[in-house]
């Protein structure tokens, strides 16, 4: 069993009411490894100035999360398999929607990787579905989750 830790700082300023939900929603998350990422609410969800467009929100982290999983679980079956990759690009996207318990939920997540493979040899059409489908099924992510998370790979 692993254990990961994360620590999430907000703090009030000085000049913030707060009951009046006139408060900043900008944060801090640090990371286990020394890495200190602004995090905010989505302008989507909180309007600005409340929120910080060029912060990470936390829907945003979590389709990053997925498919940054699926990524390296790709990246190692592939390399397992004897195909080397050049490069790996995902233009993934979630929804958030009430779900059918009428809650927001992210209620989906798309993964559209697509995969370079080094000159010469690069894996049928069929091949790359089942490098992808062996990738998602192994996903400690994906595994985690009740939101349909879909990969569509680009081919």
């Amino acid at each position: 069993m692993a254990q990961h830790s994360t620590t999430i700082l907000w703090q009030r300023d000085d000049k913030s009411a707060f009951a009046d939900h006139r408060y900043s929603r900008a944060h801090t998350w640090s990371f286990d490894g020394g890495v200190v990422v602004p995090g905010s609410s989505s302008p989507h969800v909180v309007p600005l100035p409340y929120s910080d467009a060029a912060a990470v929100d936390p829907e945003e982290a979590f389709v990053a999360s997925l498919s940054s999983c699926h990524m390296l679980w790709f990246l190692d079956i592939a390399a397992r398999a004897g195909w080397v990759v050049d490069r790996y690009r995902d233009e993934a996207t979630g929804t958030l929607a009430r779900n059918a318990e009428g809650q927001q939920a992210m209620t989906r997540v798309v993964l559209r990787p697509a995969v370079q493979f080094a000159p010469g040899k690069s894996p049928t059409a069929e091949e790359l579905r089942a490098l992808h489908h062996r990738a998602h099924t192994s996903c400690f992510i994906a595994n985690s989750v009740k939101t349909e998370v879909v990969c569509e790979p680009v081919i």
